[in-house]
């Protein structure tokens, strides 16, 4: 999935209600709100205090996004690495694993030779680049983990 690290919790929030199936009146359903008092912790109306992170999260898991955590590690200078459910991983899991990875390093590659094109780096070709890697290095990193867990003896990831 392309997308950038949001550059605020609001916009993570809009993010994953866009990303939601049937958009905010089932993501309302889901947590269990009536729409109004949905949209008034959605956007912040009203006065109305935000939705938790645990909502945020509650949401994530269905969409099977992971906006909220690639913003919160992107604030400390870091990246998000989801971990697998151990007892879930086979070498198909690995080959694809494998695959998504390096089709990430590839697209790094691809923008940083599109950039150099005109000899010059600009920093909006910079930060795509940066962003492109992070999501690269956290494929890798996921896939590395998955391979320590499924073929390590007693080997704690």
């Amino acid at each position: 999935m392309k997308r950038p690290v949001l550059e605020s919790r609001k916009d993570v929030v809009s993010a994953v209600i866009c990303a939601y199936p049937g958009g905010r009146i089932y993501a309302a359903a889901d947590l269990g709100m009536p729409i109004k008092k949905f949209d008034n912790q959605a956007y912040e109306n009203a006065g109305s205090r935000p939705l938790t992170d645990e909502h945020i999260h509650r949401l994530e898991q269905v969409v099977g996004t992971t906006f909220l955590p690639d913003y919160v590690s992107a604030m400390y200078g870091g990246m998000f690495v989801p971990l697998t459910i151990p007892g879930t991983l086979d070498n198909i899991d690995l080959y694809s694993r494998s695959v998504k990875a390096a089709a990430k390093r590839g697209k790094v590659d691809q923008i940083i030779s599109k950039a150099l094109d005109d000899g010059v780096i600009e920093p909006t070709e910079a930060e795509a680049i940066v962003a492109a890697l992070i999501r690269y290095m956290s494929a890798r990193h996921a896939e590395v983990l998955a391979t320590i867990q499924l073929y390590g003896r007693g080997a704690a990831v």
